[in-house]
């Protein structure tokens, strides 16, 4: 490529200003490169200051090995990148960059101050120090590359030349802080595949109008099945709440991206909850034995109010064809058995979800296959890097999407061959 005697020429290019983004272009100018940061909105790390509802869940105290699985199968693609930058390293980066962490429950890792204000105060005065020129407004519009060797980037408004750029714009999730897809056009543009694209980590739609009246508790340790034959083995427990038009819930937003691609296969997806921490039908037909024998159990409702919420306790009531204040030795017994076969798995049926405007992460992205895990180099344009969402990689909600974020971004600013 002839480039023009006035260019604006840059030993990397950071397109996004993401975690990934970010940490990426502080590691490059940390090696002494120059280094332009586009940002394609006003402000750099929207959706970094949004996250966790500002309260930044940054990482978690799990192993690499553990977190590595929490992925599934392609977990272990982030083994060099947790090598290079793992849960550790992140702490010590934050306290470097004068950003305070501590665990509160012993598990996921915060700013002391709770605020993701102050890791974004605290990246931008690193990258103030370092010389890092950030750029907004620039949306970048196509890769400028010779034969397989990158040479820079095309904006709305500009052209940017280096020999060294990194792909950070994360997925599609909350298009309004920014996430647009741009860096999944940008790499298929040069030949990157790009996988299906389903959103995840969000509340999804029942079919069942009966959750509009339970939105009022909270239901602990509830777990999630995938009622298909094919996709049986797909569960997850957490907390779950009940919502107008559906559930949402930690156990939800972790389940979501499994359940979102199903949806996209078979249009709707039938799920089976146990409602009562893991008790069995056995143990649940106990547990109404011993508890019916005290004398102010009385009735139905007063039996599954020592399990569930009284809201719950009602719908399921209804749902058994049962009257709530039935005494429950006067229970017929097919009724008895359909009341504690729906508390063992009460059934629900996902039919949709808000679209990518309401998903926190993206599933799906540039295929790993075409990126070499130990440099987070595309393996078939050289000098060009991706880092954080972007990529097929994504994982459950405390902290996991954000330390990925970190570590291949750190990695990737190496500018390692």
């Amino acid at each position: 490529m002839i480039e023009p005697e006035n260019k604006k020429h840059y030993d990397v290019i950071v397109v996004g200003s993401g975690a990934a983004g970010i940490i990426a272009a502080i590691v490059a100018a940390r090696e002494g490169k120059k280094v332009l940061l586009l940002e394609k909105l006003s402000k750099i790390a929207s959706k970094l200051k949004a996250t966790g509802g500002g309260r930044c869940n940054l990482t978690n105290t799990l192993s690499n090995e553990d977190f590595m699985a929490r992925f599934g199968k392609e977990g272990r693609f982030m083994q060099d990148a947790l090598k290079a930058f793992d849960n550790k390293a992140l702490v010590t980066f934050m306290d470097e960059i004068g950003v305070e962490t501590h665990a509160p429950d012993g598990f996921r890792i915060f700013p002391t101050s709770h605020s993701s204000a102050t890791i974004i105060a605290g990246l931008q005065k690193e990258m103030l120090r370092l010389g890092v020129s950030v750029t907004c407004n620039q949306r970048a519009t196509r890769l400028l590359a010779t034969g397989n060797h990158i040479d820079g980037v095309k904006t709305q408004t500009d052209i940017f030349y280096a020999p060294n750029v990194i792909i950070a714009t994360g997925g599609l999730g909350y298009p309004v802080l920014g996430a647009e897809g741009d860096g999944y056009n940008l790499a298929s543009e040069i030949g990157h595949k790009v996988t299906d694209l389903s959103p995840a980590m969000m509340p999804l739609k029942t079919k069942e109008s009966w959750v509009k009246n339970c939105r009022a508790d909270t239901i602990a340790k509830v777990e999630l099945r995938v009622n298909l034959k094919k996709h049986k083995k797909l569960r997850a427990k957490g907390d779950l709440i009940f919502t107008n038009s559906g559930i949402r819930g930690p156990v939800v937003l972790d389940f979501a991206r499994e359940v979102t691609p199903l949806l996209k296969k078979y249009g709707e997806v039938p799920l089976l909850l146990n409602l009562t921490k893991g008790k069995n039908e056995e143990q649940i037909r106990e547990h109404f034995k011993k508890e019916s024998a005290k004398e102010n159990m009385t009735n139905i409702l007063q039996l599954l109010k020592t399990l569930l919420p009284e809201a719950l306790s009602l719908e399921l009531c209804r749902l058994a064809d049962i009257e709530p204040d039935t005494p429950y030795k006067k229970l017929e017994g097919k009724k008895r058995d359909r009341l504690i076969s729906l508390l063992a798995w009460t059934p629900l049926t996902v039919t949709g979800h808000d679209g990518f405007k309401m998903a926190m992460i993206t599933r799906g992205g540039i295929s790993l296959k075409e990126i070499n895990p130990k440099t987070m180099q595309s393996k078939i344009m050289d000098g060009l890097y991706f880092c954080g969402e972007v990529m097929n990689l994504d994982g459950p909600c405390g902290g996991y999407n954000l330390q990925w974020s970190f570590a291949s971004g750190f990695l990737a600013g190496k500018l390692l061959k």
